[in-house]
Order: C-alpha cells, then structure tokens, then sequence
C-alpha cells in the first residue's frame, strides 16, 4: 500500500473523529474530495431535482471531474488535518 493511500485511509478514519461538526458546505467538499479519491471522476447518473441531498453531493462530485486521484486524496488528507 502507498504512503499516500495509508494516509488517504488514516484520515477517512480521523474525519469521523472531528472535534466540532463541519459545516454543510465543508461536509459535501470531504465527500467531493473522499468520492474522487476514492472512486475517480463522477459517471454516475445525476440524481432528480426532488434529491436534493443527493443532488447537492452529486454536483459537488462532479464538480472536480478530472482532478486526479492521488491529487484528491492529498486535498482530503489536508483538509480533514486543517479540521482535526
């Protein structure tokens, strides 16, 4: 396993152990972030207008379509360290 994929995991762990609970708009950025480390580019099917939760976590996905992976988990490992 990587460094950067064993940090990537540590903080997946760490994000559940925040002190103060993000507010929304940082929430859907670690999901962003976390998705597109995870998974890569969104190619899933964008969710009805009546979804908004999922409609809001779909676009923030979307919305880094081509940031690369190892680049996403690195944003997520910082972020979830500024949080911490």
């Amino acid at each position: 396993m990587s460094d950067l994929k064993a940090a990537f995991d540590k903080a997946m762990a760490d994000s559940k152990n925040l002190s103060e609970r993000p507010d929304n708009a940082t929430l859907l950025k670690i999901y962003a972030l976390y998705k597109q480390g995870s998974t890569g580019d969104n190619i899933e099917k964008k969710p009805g207008f009546s979804e908004m939760v999922a409609r809001a976590k779909w676009d923030a996905w979307n919305n880094l379509k081509g940031t690369s992976q190892d680049d996403a988990m690195q944003l997520y490992i910082d972020l979830i360290a500024d949080l911490s």
